[in-house]
């Protein structure tokens, strides 16, 4: 028997996490169940993720997050003055902060200013800030550009939650369409596309844009850490081609749909200023909540989210809340799957 919502939490069933692919539970990735959610009355249809060309119209605008996963759990040995002090420690990336630096995480800690990490032959580290009470240490790597992701990708595992049990492959994490890589943590709300439903919504007049938002860290061991407000910075950039596509589509009375939190946190912090959207890049802390007016996106693809993720929160900027906690025991009732691997939730 599923779990219900209480009125403000709710708890997911253990049979209800996604533990693997939907390609190795026997179907295709664009196969898993879509639950659409109205978004001016609350109610719920039970679909499939290839059937979302019944949903959408002609002139609506699909806003993809093409930012490439990248296998971010790597191994280390850590010297101090020329001795070894820890072999073989993890080291997991949460962003990039310039070209060769990037902060990380060290569940084991113990590191100080100036320790050397030795990845490989190829590739090392150096720590060189270290912050008092925040969990990441800014680390300068000795390659850069694309040497620097080859031997990430050489030698790294995908981030990997407490569910899934299986070591999957890097290619699993990815999107058919992710061509820049930079995220730590799968955009995984686009996961379900296939090019073939891609073709398919592109037939119907529906048309797509891409932006990319490299994901951070989020996943911190079990939420021990907690990062203090204004440090969830990642990194975006809006394409003018995309700029102009959001404002044409506007224009026109086509609705925009936002593929994933992380493409209406791009969008809203670009906003829609004095009748269009302006190519742009940088960096984003927005928060999004009840509280928060959309200027950008009218309609969101996700997945189903944990009661205490900062995701469900942004939700309720789409959907009344009562209405999305409601939505969400239908969903648990129903059997709908969770987490990156899971079904999908599409409000519109």
């Amino acid at each position: 028997m599923h779990t219900s919502i209480p009125a403000e939490t709710f708890t997911i069933p253990e049979e209800l996490n996604a533990v693997s692919p939907p390609e190795a539970r026997g179907i295709r990735r664009d196969q898993v169940k879509m639950m659409v959610l109205t978004r001016n009355n609350g109610k719920c249809i039970h679909s499939q993720f290839n059937q979302l060309t019944n949903f959408l119209r002609e002139g609506d605008l699909l806003v993809l997050n093409n930012s490439r996963t990248i296998p971010a759990v790597l191994k280390a040995d850590v010297w101090r003055n020329g001795i070894m002090r820890k072999k073989a420690v993890e080291v997991r990336l949460a962003r990039k902060v310039y070209e060769n630096g990037w902060e990380v995480f060290l569940p084991e800690g113990g590191v100080k200013k100036g320790d050397k990490l030795i990845f490989s032959k190829r590739l090392q580290g150096k720590t060189v800030l270290l912050k008092d009470n925040y969990p990441f240490v800014l680390v300068r790597f000795s390659l850069t550009g694309r040497r620097l992701y080859e031997e990430i990708y050489k030698l790294g595992e995908p981030v990997r939650y407490e569910y899934i049990r299986h070591p999957w492959e890097i290619d699993h994490y990815q999107t058919v369409y992710g061509s820049v890589p930079g995220s730590v943590e799968m955009p995984s709300a686009g996961r379900a596309f296939s090019w073939e439903l891609i073709g398919q919504l592109k037939k119907k007049g529906v048309k797509t844009a891409f932006l990319w938002l490299h994901t951070g860290l989020s996943y911190l061991m079990d939420n021990q850490w907690e990062l203090p407000p204004g440090e969830n910075k990642e990194s975006y950039a809006i394409p003018q081609k995309t700029a102009e596509l959001v404002t044409e589509a506007k224009h026109n009375g086509g609705r925009i749909i936002a593929v994933g939190t992380t493409v209406v946190r791009a969008l809203e912090t670009a906003g829609f200023n004095n009748g269009r959207m302006t190519a742009q890049s940088g960096w984003t802390d927005i928060y999004i909540n009840e509280t928060s007016s959309l200027s950008v996106a009218d309609g969101l693809v996700t997945g189903f989210h944990e009661p205490e993720a900062s995701h469900l929160n942004m939700l309720t900027a789409f959907v009344d809340r009562k209405d999305l906690i409601s939505a969400y025991n239908i969903a648990l009732k129903e059997g709908y799957l969770w987490h990156e691997f899971g079904d999908i939730n599409l409000i519109i």
